[in-house]
């Protein structure tokens, strides 16, 4: 007999935004890459453009209307286009970008930051050049920034000079440097809570890596086409997405057991679309929105953790505009109480940003705590120092509830279940036989010793004795 698979978020939908709620006139930045273009927090947004000293437009993401090239309200302050840009998950007003000219730098953007009034007119004279901290160590371009989950002041980094580097914002040193790639990378994910990394390079590997220690756990192929491959964490899971394309050009969905990393265990076909795809991974609903550079539609999946893993829900939004770059607002920047699931900013080359929300229907005027779990809060679980040391808490919680004002939880250990490559569990297992064969050792050549000091000690009595006799015989007294 047939069984329909059941969702909450089988119906979920998107509406075409209307013209007074998008973001017009921009002059976007003609830097080329795998990074998404559009970055938010739950207050702003920041769009890449083109102009000198790395402009980057930030606004907020409730003031829609047209922007005015000359009196844009910019950070600025690179000496080259900036490529990539990420907000602060624990500061909303926190943003690092990444340069052409090797550099990352902090900016905090000012609470009286209001680039447009209340009729969403560009106010003039509005902009930002003195960034808070400076992080440099890179040798060529910065391609990807990416904060850490549940640390803070944390900050990870791709570059040209093809390594990654994390980075100790509040000191603006430079943490842990990982060189095991040696082509152009394409992608770089932290886990759960952030105690592994993903990054997968144009030599199609997908790798693995233990931060603190900045050594390969696991690496297996990814994808046999040469189409960017990007990748999702599913939660702590123990499954990780990868996104690329087949040696028929076919883009593909892998899932893999982080476990047993040697291949996929599921492999979805999605289209034949020329474009790199842009996963957004909604981690509190197990929602799966997958975008395309150069065309309009969002595709929607859900994960479950039974064979095939990973259930097509629908085509959740489709456009006859092509979408260059994609990104998702934080939940606690969402319309909770229009039941608005999830918000993406699609950015074009042609008109502008586009909010695209997506609603599941309900009639109820009530808070629907079904479709609304706890999602992560604006609080680190632990510093950086910390989780250097080997701290591993899962991400601070908050209820989304109005009634409960955003009430957060404690931070709490990471749970004693974990997910690790086999081959990363083999290391650690034959380094403690390593460890245990050489306290062996050491325990048997002191037995030696004991034994060779006991028959010395022995013979000195024999000799004693035999000297003590003599001595006798003589008539000796001592």
């Amino acid at each position: 007999m047939f069984k329909i698979r059941t969702s909450k978020y089988r119906h979920v939908f998107c509406d075409q935004p209307k013209v007074e709620e998008t973001f017009t006139e921009f002059r976007l930045s003609t830097v080329t890459g795998d990074q998404q273009y559009i970055k938010a927090s739950a207050k702003y947004f920041a769009v890449g453009m083109a102009g000198g000293g790395g402009p980057v437009y930030v606004n907020r993401l409730d003031r829609p209307g047209r922007f005015d090239v000359a009196d844009g309200p910019y950070v600025h302050g690179h000496e080259g286009a900036v490529n990539d840009f990420d907000w602060n998950p624990f500061d909303d007003s926190m943003m690092a970008t990444g340069s052409e000219d090797t550099k990352i730098k902090i900016w905090q953007i000012p609470e009286t930051w209001e680039p447009t009034d209340e009729n969403g007119v560009q106010k003039a004279g509005q902009g930002l050049s003195e960034s808070v901290v400076d992080l440099v160590g890179h040798r060529k371009k910065v391609t990807l920034l990416r904060f850490h989950p549940t640390a803070a002041n944390s900050l990870m980094s791709s570059s040209g000079d093809y390594t990654v580097r994390i980075w100790d914002v509040e000191t603006g040193a430079e943490a842990r440097k990982y060189s095991g790639c040696d082509n152009i990378i394409h992608d770089i994910v932290w886990d759960y809570t952030g105690d592994m990394f993903a990054v997968t390079c144009k030599d199609k590997q997908i790798r693995l890596v233990d931060p603190r220690s900045a050594e390969t756990a696991a690496e297996t192929l990814g994808h046999d086409g040469a189409k960017s491959v990007k990748v999702v964490y599913a939660n702590d899971s123990g499954k990780l997405f990868s996104f690329g394309a087949s040696k028929q050009s076919t883009r593909e969905i892998k899932v893999f057991d982080i476990r047993n990393f040697d291949k996929p265990i599921h492999t979805e076909p999605v289209d034949t679309a020329a474009g790199a795809m842009i996963p957004l991974w909604d981690g509190d609903t197990n929602v799966l929105y997958l975008c395309g550079k150069g065309d309009g539609i969002v595709r929607l999946y859900e994960y479950e953790d039974k064979s095939p893993f990973i259930f097509k829900l629908n085509d959740g939004f489709r456009s006859n505009i092509p979408g260059k770059g994609y990104c998702m607002v934080p939940k606690r920047g969402l319309k909770i109480m229009n039941c608005e699931t999830t918000r993406i900013l699609k950015v074009t080359n042609s008109t502008g940003v586009h909010p695209l929300s997506f609603t599941v229907p309900r009639k109820s005027d009530a808070f629907q705590d079904d479709i609304f779990p706890d999602t992560a809060a604006a609080v680190p679980s632990h510093s950086f120092a910390e989780w250097l040391e080997g701290s591993s808490k899962e991400p601070v919680k908050m209820s989304l509830d109005p009634k409960d004002g955003g009430k957060t939880a404690a931070a709490v250990s990471k749970p004693t279940k974990t997910f690790k490559p086999a081959a990363a569990v083999q290391k650690e297992l034959e380094g403690a036989q390593k460890d245990l064969d050489e306290k062996t050792k050491s325990l048997e050549t002191a037995q030696e010793d004991l034994d060779k000091t006991q028959k010395s000690l022995a013979e000195a009595n024999e000799r004693i004795q035999y000297l003590e006799e003599k001595l006798k015989e003589a008539g000796i007294e001592y």
